[in-house]
């Protein structure tokens, strides 16, 4: 499903036209980045999940194709965890 299937389903069930939903979507996705890279900050979302920072240390890592080691430095990658009950309707509980 992409972000425009998403639009239209949203549009087509409450009536509202795409365009605001379209701004509304945009809106929703720009605040959850800004939380994560700006604000450094987890977004909790109940009965959905979490958008999440994990963060990676460095590490060694090697260029099979040049035979040599690089060293990979430390980051912070984004990250989504389900919630308990959204993996439960997962697997049919």
């Amino acid at each position: 499903m992409t972000k425009a299937d998403i639009i239209n389903e949203i549009a087509s069930t409450t009536g509202i036209p795409k365009k605001d939903v379209g701004v509304v979507v945009e809106s929703f996705m720009e605040t959850i980045k800004k939380s994560l890279l700006e604000e450094r900050e987890n977004v909790y979302l109940r009965g959905f999940g979490s958008f999440i920072i994990k963060h990676r240390a460095a590490k060694t890592a090697r260029n099979i194709l040049k035979n040599t080691t690089i060293m990979v430095e430390a980051h912070d990658l984004p990250s989504f965890k389900p919630s308990k009950a959204f993996v439960e309707q997962m697997k049919g509980e």
